[in-house]
């Protein structure tokens, strides 16, 4: 299983969850455009760096010329994280970590957060800003899990259902339709909680460092 890490331009993690990536399996990493700049920052190398070039540094790009791959893609259709998204696509990535994608541009958060829904049937992607983890689930999942840890579900529209096992607050063919309602700081009762979603995608968020304290895999 090929196993991406994409870092694009926005608040930059820490160097530690970049080697926490790489020790699960995300063995390449993507930089989106400006991303390069913070994995210059950090003393990483990209295996690749893909965008339009409207926000790498000079020094960064001379840095990395004969480093890491460097693919210029000029159109403005796409984002940079679409960008790198779909070139991981065409490498057969089946999995990728968004990071660096949430900061000052409201914008530009919530468009990266769209991208999990846009790109949820052609390649898993998790999301991890400061100390949240986000990812999209559909259909029937066993979600490995902490008793006591918070765990908040959200839907997107009104045909999107949701069955709970195992949260402290069910959710019993519930719809938790974007700006309506949702299940913020929801609590996981078992080591495992069953979400069955039906007729469309739902986010849960859950806390990044509970995730690596407990080793349970991203993304699989």
């Amino acid at each position: 299983m090929k196993k991406c890490i994409i870092l694009a331009n926005g608040r930059p993690p820490k160097k530690s969850t970049i080697n926490h990536l790489v020790s699960a399996g995300y063995t390449e990493l993507i930089c989106a455009d400006g991303g390069a700049n913070s994995a210059y920052r950090m003393n990483l190398i990209p295996d690749y760096i893909i965008g339009d070039f409207d926000s790498i540094k000079n020094n960064v790009i001379q840095r990395f010329r004969n480093k890491s791959i460097l693919i210029k893609i000029s159109r403005q259709n796409d984002t940079d994280v679409e960008k790198c998204l779909k070139y991981a696509i065409r490498k057969k990535f089946s999995a990728a970590v968004l990071t660096g994608v949430t900061g000052d541009r409201l914008d530009h958060t919530f468009c990266n957060l769209g991208i999990a829904v846009k790109f949820f049937n052609k390649i898993k992607i998790t999301v991890i800003a400061e100390n949240s983890i986000l990812q999209a689930f559909s259909g029937y999942n066993e979600i490995p899990a902490v008793p006591g840890e918070t765990i908040s579900v959200y839907g997107l529209d009104n045909k999107t259902t949701i069955n709970s096992k195992g949260l402290k607050y069910k959710l019993k063919n519930t719809s938790l339709p974007f700006g309506s309602k949702e299940s913020t700081s929801n609590i996981a009762l078992k080591n495992r909680i069953i979400l069955s979603v039906t007729g469309g995608i739902i986010f849960v968020v859950r806390d990044y460092n509970v995730m690596r304290k407990n080793g349970f895999i991203l993304s699989d």
